[in-house]
């Protein structure tokens, strides 16, 4: 794999699970990352060679403010990582579990959620990032997505806010493809996150992936001169592994899962 010296990179929502195992392991690849999350208390956390800013992503003028720093810090933005997701909050509300409830019995804030703190989120971010990448024609945006795009999985909202975000990534990769500008939606697997270890005792986990797994697909990606050959499609960060011959950081290769395994 390629070093990404020289290479900016932004995580968004990156101060936990998924995104600031992405953060680190490009950090550790040797790119400069900065990484957003909306409290900035806990740095030390996310590694070193990140700069964390505090950014609510439903906050436009805080959103812009973050490109704006990035631009006077390092320049143009070369990998960004759309990882921020809102909806997740409030599962049990008046001590029941609404997360697999119908949609008719499921509050409407969860909807908003994941579309305002996701899915709009992601479109804002790449707006800010595109120019810069148009301008040097080269450039990756992932999108962090999941197979709930394309089978139902937890509640109809999910689905809905994640088969959205896999048409961003499509459409946008039309656009962009003329300037040289890679876009792809990336799939986990089951990633031991914080919130999945606290429940290890009854998940199997032997599939499981590192959240530092799904950065190093990224990397894979960002170090790839031909990366514009995946661009608008949906790839799974396992067989991004077989395909570029990185593992996890336990030396293990995880399965991929497919359609049928979710």
């Amino acid at each position: 794999m390629q070093t990404l010296d020289g290479r900016v990179a932004l995580v968004t929502g990156g101060m936990k699970g998924v995104g600031r195992g992405v953060a680190r392991q490009l950090a550790d690849d040797g790119a400069q990352v900065f990484v957003t999350g909306r409290s900035a208390s806990d740095f030390e956390r996310v590694g070193a060679r990140t700069t964390v800013i505090r950014c609510d992503h439903r906050d436009d003028a805080q959103v812009d403010a973050v490109f704006e720093r990035i631009r006077r810090e390092a320049g143009a933005i070369d990998v960004l990582v759309n990882n921020v997701w809102g909806g997740y909050e409030g599962m049990i509300e008046n001590g029941q579990f609404t997360w697999t409830k119908p949609f008719w019995e499921q509050p409407l804030w969860r909807w908003d959620g994941m579309f305002g703190a996701g899915v709009r989120a992601h479109y804002r971010a790449s707006q800010l990032a595109a120019p810069a990448m148009v301008a040097q024609r080269r450039g990756l945006i992932v999108n962090i997505s999941f197979w709930a795009a394309q089978k139902h999985v937890g509640n109809v909202a999910y689905g809905v806010s994640k088969a959205a975000t896999d048409k961003l990534t499509a459409d946008m990769a039309h656009e962009l493809r003329a300037y040289g500008v890679a876009v792809v939606s990336l799939y986990p697997g089951l990633v031991r996150t914080e919130k999945v270890m606290e429940a290890a005792a009854w998940i199997d986990l032997s599939n499981s992936e590192s959240p530092e797994f799904v950065g190093r697909a990224v990397s894979a990606l960002a170090s790839d001169p031909d990366v514009l050959r995946h661009t608008g499609r949906v790839l799974v960060a396992a067989q991004l592994a077989a395909e570029y011959g990185f593992t996890d950081v336990d030396g293990k290769t995880p399965r991929p899962l497919t359609l049928a395994d979710v």
